[in-house]
C-alpha cells in the first residue's frame, strides 16, 4: 500500500526520477564536533556546541553516538530547493516529474519462486566483469508498483557503483516488467519473495557484504524483513527511506485532502497492472471480488478486493494493521538508517515509532524539515539531479562495509531458486 507517480503520468510516488549523475558531497566532517544525545529540532532552533552549529535535523536513535560521526553529509543544515519546497506537494510531483533518469544497460534475471511465481532481479550490464566477487552488494527496493526504471532508484544505482559495489534492483512481481506466473501479487505484508532473493544473492556472492536500500513500502517490507530475521539476518546494514511505517495512520492520512490525487493515480498504476493479469483469476472464487480490483477507484479498494484476500486477512484495516513496520523496529538487530522528511503527505511524520527507534542500539532516525515523498530536492544537484539523501545514504553504507559489520549467517531456509531467463534491457 504505497505509492505514487511515474515520468509522464501519476504512478507510484516511489517512482521516476532523473540523472545528474555527478558525485555529491558535503565538506570533511569536523572530528571535534560532539554531536548532542538530545534531538535535533527541524523547526527554527538550533541545538549548539562549543565547536558548531549543529544541523536543523530531528535525529534521533539508539544508534546515534556510533553513526552520527561517520555522516559527513549532516554537519550542513538542509537547504530545500527555492520555491519547490514551498509546498510538499509541488516538491514531491516535481521529483516525480521532472528529476532525471540515469541512463544505465541492466541485465534480467527472473527468479522463480518456491510457490511458483516469478520477481525480476535487475544486474548492472557487466558488473560481473568489472567488480571482484567480494564488492559490497546492494539489494534495492523500489516503492508500489515502481521498479529499475524509477529516477530516484536510479540515481542511487549510479552512485553506489561509483563506489565500487555491485548493485541489483529487486522488482516484485507485475513491478517493472516483472511476469506474473500465479494468481497472487505482492504485499505489505509477505515476505516470502524479500527471504528467497536475499538467499539467492547472499548465495551467489557468499564472499561480499550484502546491504538493501528500501523507499516507501519497499521500506517497510525491508524493516519487516530485520525485524523478523532479527538475530539471523544475513544483511549487512539496510536503509529505509520515506517508510509509511504505521499503515493504519497512512491510510488515514492517504484518503485526506489533495493526497485524494495520489490515492486515485496510484490505483489506476495497481488496475493497470492486475488487468493485464486477470486471466489468473478467472474462476479463483472465495472472497475475491475481482470486478472490484478491476475497477478500484482507491488503494484501499484494491487492497479489500485482492490484496487482503490473497494473503489471508479478514479485512483490509486488518491487513494493514499486521503489516506495519513500525511494529519490527524492536527487533531489528542489523544496523539501520532510517531518513524521513517531516512533511511527508505519504508517509505521515505521526506515524514514526520513534520511542522504539531511541530504544533500539542498532536503529538512527534523520528527519528532514522538508522533502515530500521521494522528492529531496536539496543539496548541490538540485532541483533536477539526485536527492539530497542519496550522499548521506552512501556515507552510512560506506562506513559499515569499512568496519566490515558482519552480522550471524543466517539458518533461514533458503529453499531452491530456478533462474528462468537472462535478458537485456
Amino acid at each position: 500500500m504505497i505509492f505514487f507517480f511515474s515520468k509522464r503520468k501519476i504512478v507510484d510516488p516511489m517512482a521516476r526520477s532523473v540523472v545528474g549523475s555527478l558525485p555529491l558531497f558535503s565538506r570533511p566532517y569536523n572530528n571535534n564536533v560532539l554531536f548532542t544525545p538530545l534531538h535535533l529540532s527541524f523547526s527554527a532552533r538550533h541545538v549548539t556546541s562549543s565547536a558548531v552549529t549543529m544541523p536543523s535535523f530531528e535525529v534521533l536513535g539508539g544508534a546515534r553516538d556510533r553513526f552520527l560521526p561517520v555522516l559527513p553529509h549532516l554537519s550542513r543544515p538542509y537547504h530545500a530547493f527555492p520555491l519547490l519546497a514551498a509546498n510538499r506537494h509541488i516538491e514531491t510531483i516535481f521529483a516525480s516529474f521532472f528529476r532525471s533518469v540515469p541512463d544505465v544497460r541492466l541485465r534480467r534475471e527472473c527468479l522463480r519462486t518456491q510457490d511458483g511465481g516469478a520477481v525480476a532481479l535487475d544486474w548492472v550490464s557487466g558488473d560481473d566483469r568489472r567488480l571482484p566477487p567480494d564488492s559490497p552488494l546492494l539489494i534495492l527496493l523500489p516503492g508500489l508498483t515502481g521498479g529499475s526504471g524509477d529516477a530516484y532508484v536510479r540515481h542511487m544505482l549510479v552512485r553506489a557503483r561509483s563506489k565500487g559495489c555491485r548493485v541489483v534492483v529487486f522488482n516484485s512481481r507485475g513491478c517493472g516488467d516483472s511476469p506474473v506466473t500465479t494468481p497472487q501479487f505482492y504485499s505489505a505484508s509477505f515476505l516470502g519473495d524479500m527471504r528467497e532473493v536475499v538467499s539467492h544473492v547472499t548465495g551467489r556472492y557468499p564472499n561480499a557484504n550484502v546491504y538493501a536500500i528500501g523507499w516507501s513500502l519497499g521500506a517497510n517490507i525491508l524493516v519487516r524483513y530485520l525485524g523478523q530475521e532479527s538475530h539471523n539476518c544475513p544483511l549487512s546494514g539496510a536503509v529505509s527511506l520515506c517508510n509509511p511505517f504505521n499503515l493504519v495512520v497512512a491510510d488515514e492520512d492517504f484518503r485526506k485532502g489533495f493526497n485524494i490525487i495520489y490515492d486515485k493515480a496510484l490505483s489506476k498504476a495497481l488496475r493497470k497492472i492486475f488487468n493485464k493479469h486477470v486471466l489468473l483469476f478467472e474462476d479463483i472464487g472465495g472472497e475475491y471480488n475481482i470486478p472490484l480490483a478491476a475497477n478500484a477507484k482507491s488503494v484501499r479498494e484494491f487492497d479489500d478486493a485482492l490484496t487482503r484476500v490473497s494473503f489471508g486477512f479478514k479485512s483490509v484495516d486488518e491487513y494493514y494493521s499486521n503489516s506495519s513496520s513500525s511494529d519490527s523496529i524492536k527487533h531489528v538487530r542489523t544496523p539501520l538508517l532510517c531518513i524521513q522528511a517531516a512533511n511527508d503527505p505519504i508517509a505521515p511524520n505521526r506515524g514514526i515509532p520513534r520511542e522504539d527507534i531511541e530504544e533500539n542500539p542498532n536503529c538512527l532516525l534523520i528527519v528532514t524539515p522538508k522533502g515530500g515523498h521521494l522528492g529531496w530536492v536539496a543539496g548541490d544537484e538540485a532541483p533536477l539531479g539526485a536527492p539530497w539523501t542519496d550522499p548521506l545514504v552512501m556515507d552510512f553504507i560506506q562506513y559499515l562495509e569499512s568496519e566490515a559489520v558482519k552480522t550471524p549467517e543466517t539458518n533461514s531456509n533458503p529453499g531452491s531458486k530456478e533462474t528462468l531467463y537472462h535478458l537485456e534491457v
